[in-house]
């Protein structure tokens, strides 16, 4: 009896895990249009290098058919994003809010491209002082 239930169990849980994969219906070219623009410009939040829309994860097939009912709602994209901001974190945007938390991911490179042109200069610098220094003068040079 035990192992009927087990199996039961286990079958039950791997038919919750199989994705509709139905096709998304759209009522008209604007909300489609929408849609897609939405769902590119979010993050897989199980994937992480795929965006909503690329993704084959059961979890963003979830958030495709939720973020069509939320255009449905009537929600504007901005506040879609933030639903999906609350719900997920900073981390579901392709293009993050500036803000402390965020200063790095944003100016981290200019900074480290900075710091490069800065070593380079010094680098330069440094041998082209020290270039004159050891160049030989006309009596060591050899020539009678």
């Amino acid at each position: 009896m035990l192992t009927l239930v087990a199996a039961l169990l286990i079958a039950g849980s791997a038919l919750a895990q199989v994705a509709d994969r139905r096709p998304l219906q759209f009522q008209s070219a604007v909300e489609e249009t929408r849609f897609h623009a939405l769902t590119n410009e979010l993050r897989c939040v199980m994937c992480q290098n795929q965006s909503i829309a690329d993704s084959d994860a059961q979890i963003a097939v979830d958030l495709r058919r939720e973020i069509l009912q939320l255009i449905r709602d009537g929600r504007s994209d901005d506040e879609i994003r933030r639903f999906l901001v609350d719900r997920y974190g900073e981390f579901v945007l392709y293009r993050p809010h500036v803000g402390p938390a965020t200063w790095l991911l944003w100016f981290g490179p200019v900074l480290v491209l900075l710091a490069g042109g800065g070593l380079v200069w010094r680098i330069v610098r440094q041998r082209s002082q020290a270039a004159p220094a050891a160049a030989p003068s006309d009596d060591e040079s050899g020539d009678w």
